[in-house]
């Protein structure tokens, strides 16, 4: 398998995202690993790392897309850039998978200019893991789309269930529709009308899932509209860490607290670990024609790492051909229903 590598894109590159494919090209030595960017930059970061690994290839792309420019723009104006090159060697069977940590919104309209969607998806969705009390909850749409129909966010349901299914091991995960209430009746017509197709869908739809509900893991699947998505994955963000911060600068205050923080010490990794987005590596954007992981804009080596780790995992459970065969289920379902 290849992987293509956007090189420049994220806040600590090329340095970072060098480094995270030289260790995941070590790991895993079967597959190749493709750095796309600046070829002179690449080079002289694989040679601080010492890298001499037979399976990394460099591709050399002249441009960089910031992480604050228009994504429509961008793809007009750098046709040359790192993102741009990478979803084409994909598009272009040269690359089996693209991994980014660059601008996500340029990485997205380049998958779906580029690679197009799978068979019978109308829009792709960025699936992203948030953790819970047991676990995770995936939340989808994270921010690939803004203006949803029901149909989207009902196709969103379907492929965060198969994601769940082949890589999460969840064999029926639950899913809910994020609302402001759990009743049926709540909520704005994209909601109701799109609680009407879960409901009469073949998954196993739990209701309404409120913002509580998120973090209670009573759900293993949120679907919402992809600027709600995008605030509540920032928002669980931002509390972990000001929470976090928080506690240790009180626990510093006391003596008892210190020795409370460090009986309690083997715990608190844990948790500090549970929250940590290098963990997780990357998130799928899922209903493209290829595989498309995109990493957080922060992302350092290990978080690469892990990210081109879940492009061979989504390869190896073909997670694409299991979208494509339940849409199509799901739509002589729906119309059968209908």
């Amino acid at each position: 398998m290849r992987i293509a590598v956007d090189a420049m894109g994220g806040d600590a590159a090329p340095s970072a995202i060098v480094q995270g494919a030289v260790a995941a090209a070590k790991i895993f030595s079967d597959h190749e690993i493709v750095l796309v960017g600046d070829n002179d930059q690449i080079r002289d970061e694989l040679s601080k790392v010492g890298s001499h690994s037979h399976n990394i290839s460099v591709v050399h792309a002249s441009q960089v897309v910031g992480m604050n420019e228009s994504a429509t723009v961008a793809l007009r104006k750098k046709i040359d850039s790192s993102i741009t090159r990478s979803v084409e060697l994909v598009a272009k069977n040269k690359a089996d998978a693209m991994v980014s940590a660059g601008n996500t919104g340029a990485t997205v309209a380049a998958a779906a200019m580029f690679l197009r969607t799978l068979e019978g998806v109308k829009r792709p969705g960025i699936a992203v893991s948030i953790p819970t009390l047991h676990g995770g909850c995936l939340v989808i749409d994270a921010g690939a789309n803004i203006k949803c129909k029901p149909i989207h966010l009902l196709q969103n349901a379907i492929m965060a269930s198969i994601f769940c299914k082949c890589i999460l091991d969840i064999e029926k995960p639950k899913v809910g529709l994020l609302n402001i209430g759990e009743e049926d009746a709540k909520g704005n017509d994209l909601v109701k009308e799109t609680y009407s197709l879960l409901s009469n869908s073949h998954l196993n739809f739990m209701g309404n899932a409120e913002g509580r509900d998120v973090f209670d893991g009573n759900f293993d699947i949120v679907v919402c509209e992809g600027f709600i998505g995008n605030i509540l994955l920032k928002f669980a963000e931002g509390l972990s860490i000001s929470l976090l911060s928080a506690f240790v600068s009180k626990a510093k205050k006391r003596l008892l607290s210190k020795i409370g923080v460090w009986l309690c010490k083997p715990a608190l990794k844990h948790l500090v670990s549970s929250m940590d987005y290098s963990e997780y590596g990357g998130v799928p954007l899922l209903g493209v024609d290829g595989i498309c992981i995109i990493a957080h804009g922060r992302s350092d080596s290990k978080a690469i790492q892990n990210a081109i780790r879940e492009a061979i995992q989504f390869r190896k459970y073909q997670v694409n051909k299991h979208i494509i065969s339940e849409l199509e289920y799901s739509n002589s379902s729906l119309a059968t229903t209908t």
